[in-house]
């Protein structure tokens, strides 16, 4: 492997933000471990280096394995990215147990266990990013167990931010809004969106991974951490 800036590992790496997120930190000449329930390529990874990998996040011992096979002697880990997630619709009158199970093992924990593998190899300096929505902070219908997920997801990251900051271990978050993945666009409401949105449009991929790298990378936020930062356009403002 060869010598590079540092080492982010991305969950949900093979597509959308997932994807558009280890394209900056390659582009930055990172290491990027791509975590996916499917191998995801990247034609050019600049300056970085890229290292899929197929890992379930819902089983720590999975992320650990994976970790332990792409990264040699204990290798530090300088950035995580909690971008994985699933959405499928629920309500009172349609749910089962098994939805719910996907939903809260994937989008919670799922982000525990992957800082949890990763936490060892991590020094002070070091900076974890978890995504929530900005359904955490506000209702969006057809989505009851989706927005409570994500609701935890921002409970754990003031939780964790108190708990590794002794380490020297910045935890944040980012709640998108509406953004234009793959995903976002078969639901078939991303026009609709945009027009309800007061900055007019829909967010690309690449801008709310910007943001992934701000938050992991720039001296300038140093002082920051347990904050959820909300990135809607002006479609929530709290």
């Amino acid at each position: 492997m060869q010598a590079t800036k540092g080492t982010a590992v991305v969950t949900g790496a093979s597509s959308g933000m997932g994807l558009a997120t280890a394209q900056v930190f390659l582009r930055n000449g990172w290491t990027v471990i791509g975590l996916d329930i499917v191998e995801g390529r990247i034609a050019d990874s600049g300056d970085g280096v890229y290292l899929p990998a197929v890992a379930d996040v819902r089983s720590r011992e999975d992320v650990e394995r994976v970790l332990h096979e792409l990264l040699p002697n204990n290798a530090a880990v300088d950035a995580v990215a909690n971008i994985a997630g699933v959405y499928p619709p629920t309500s009172i009158d349609a749910y089962d147990e098994a939805t719910y199970r996907r939903i809260f093992d994937i989008n919670v924990l799922g982000v525990v266990n992957v800082i949890a593998a990763a936490r060892p190899r991590m020094a002070t300096g070091s900076s974890i990013v978890n995504f929530a929505s900005v359904d955490a902070f506000a209702v969006s219908p057809g989505q009851l167990f989706y927005g409570a997920s994500k609701a935890a997801v921002v409970m754990l990251t003031k939780s964790l931010a108190l708990e590794l900051a002794p380490e020297g271990i910045r935890v944040n978050g980012i709640a998108p809004g509406w953004v234009a993945t793959p995903g976002n666009a078969a639901t078939g409401r991303m026009d609709a969106a945009a027009a309800s949105i007061p900055l007019g449009r829909v967010a690309q991929p690449e801008e709310i991974a910007e943001w992934v790298w701000l938050l992991s990378s720039r001296s300038n936020v140093a002082f920051m951490t347990g904050e959820t930062i909300v990135l809607s356009g002006g479609d929530v403002i709290r």
